[in-house]
């Protein structure tokens, strides 16, 4: 009887597990037996890694072989585990010596020839491995570039299954990966300048930029609103480490990793389609929940054009990622929670006929009302900054008109000072700045917040708007460099959030 032990990961969210994978070989009907929650894909690999190891030359058990995964509680699923499986295998007919494979977490899909494939998620799993103090790791060579994005571990890549085999047995090097060259900040994105007129609109962009704030821009059709939403993402600071790498996990997940620029620092852009499902946007599928548009939009934006085409349905989901910032998605195989802090643009038109001047439009009061009515109000009341973008009254080239750089300074400046204000606090922009800490240890003096009390009292506002609304008097304060909101910054504020967009 033999017995071989190798390690692997189980994906869960965005968090690993170690998985030690054991391999017994005893008396007993001949036959193949796997114990430990595999999901359908990972019992399937029993016969993957039967082809790959008779391809690769060596030879399968004819006696009762167990496959085990521990922890047995642990729910595993997908086809990463099969390397470790098949090593298991060759550990217990002693092809392999435990010595060979102690501290090696193995991860790869195997070919019926025994070639090794990518899969998806290898970021989160090579955390995870280190995380468990594991010293090495075999992936598959394509994945090399992505593997590289974590330190404190000694990486290899093999193309194949005799090639982890030969390295095992010290007779050939492994390739390993290239160190991870920094990208560019910002990659090249269209500017700002090119938008004719909307002074409203861009000032309102560069709020939202400085303060991490949510938008709406309503109007009628060809005046620019997927134009500056298009631009706004290059208005944003880059990505810090910590959240490029975030990043980076999420778009492992979801397949989602660009070849070429595994790690970049450029805020997302994520723009799904009017047509997308609820599973699409705030993640979900069967089995394990996958991320959606609102994880793949972590520290970036979140586009929905033709938000009211959507549904009410849909936008509500919306609600609870923009206060909390992450999802939650429960499934009966368990709960995964994604990361989800992302800036909302909302784009709408007017009415459903959406002509190109009002006075075109045929459509009554109350089918206008009932269109923008598909934004619901708490949906509304959670976005900062509602703006009306206009025709345009000129056809005048954008010579004139300020570029995207000169904003971003701006920008820049307004975070920074956010920043240096919240450092002791843990939050990186006035956006996440939660409303008792704004009325109680950075409380502004009565006059200025007047304003913001007569709103309360007419009914105007809610708590959370009036909270919102003091969040974007920072923001324009921090624009301006002034220390604290001035009560005409207040107002300003209030200006973006009264229903003239409706």
């Amino acid at each position: 009887m033999g017995l071989g032990r190798t390690w692997s990961v189980a994906l869960h969210g965005v968090e690993g597990h170690v998985v030690e994978v054991e391999a017994h070989i005893g008396d007993g009907m001949n036959g193949v037996h796997m114990v430990g929650l595999a999901d359908t894909a990972l019992r399937e690999s029993k016969d993957r890694v039967r082809a790959a190891i008779v391809n690769s030359g060596c030879s399968w058990p004819q006696r009762r072989l167990v496959l085990s995964l521990s922890p047995a509680t642990l729910r595993k699923s997908g086809s990463a585990f099969d390397l470790a499986l098949a090593l298991a295998v060759l550990g217990a007919q002693d092809v392999v010596t435990p010595d060979s494979l102690t501290g090696t977490a193995l991860l790869g899909e195997l070919a019926l020839d025994g070639r090794l494939r990518p899969f998806d998620g290898l970021l989160p799993c090579l955390i995870a491995a280190r995380g468990a103090g594991l010293k090495r790791v075999v992936v598959p060579e394509p994945a090399l570039p992505e593997a590289a994005l974590v330190d404190g571990l000694d990486v290899f890549g093999a193309t194949c299954l005799s090639d982890v085999l030969v390295w095992l047995r010290g007779l050939r090097d492994l390739p390993r990966p290239e160190p991870v060259a920094r990208a560019a900040v910002h990659s090249p994105q269209p500017d700002l300048a090119d938008v004719v007129g909307q002074e409203d609109a861009r000032l309102a962009c560069e709020i939202a930029a400085a303060g991490g704030h949510h938008m709406l821009l309503v109007g009628p059709p060809g005046t620019g609103k997927t134009m500056l939403a298009r631009r706004f993402a290059g208005l944003l600071p880059p990505l810090s480490d910590d959240d490029a790498l975030t990043l980076a996990t999420i778009r492992s997940i979801a397949g989602r990793l660009p070849p070429g620029e595994p790690l970049s620092h450029s805020p997302p852009l994520v723009a799904p389609h009017p047509s997308s499902s609820i599973a699409s946007l705030i993640g979900g599928g069967t089995g394990i929940a996958r991320p959606g548009s609102v994880s793949l939009a972590h520290r970036g934006v979140l586009f929905l054009d033709e938000a009211p085409e959507l549904g009410p349905k849909l936008l509500d989901a919306l609600r609870t990622p923009l206060e909390e910032g992450e999802v939650r998605i429960a499934r009966s195989e368990g709960t995964v929670t994604y990361p989800a802090r992302f800036q909302l643009i909302l784009a709408a038109n007017p009415c459903p006929c959406a002509p190109v001047h009002d006075r075109d439009c045929v459509c009554p009061s109350s089918a206008r009302r009932r269109y923008l009515a598909r934004l619901s109000g708490p949906l509304l009341d959670r976005v900062d900054l509602h703006a009306r973008v206009y025709p345009a009254t000129t056809f005048a080239g954008p010579d004139g008109a300020e570029s995207s750089a000169a904003v971003r300074a701006r920008v820049l400046n307004a975070r920074t000072a956010a920043a240096e204000r919240w450092a002791g606090e843990g939050w990186q922009t006035n956006a996440e700045a939660p409303g008792p800490a704004l009325r109680s240890r950075f409380a502004l003096p009565e006059r200025v917040v007047r304003p913001l009390d007569l709103g309360l009292r007419s009914g105007q506002l809610s708590a959370r708007s009036a909270d919102r609304a003091l969040r974007v008097a920072w923001t324009l304060a921090d624009l301006a460099g002034d220390p604290c909101p001035s009560v005409e910054q207040v107002e300003a504020a209030l200006y973006f959030r009264e229903r003239r967009a409706a």
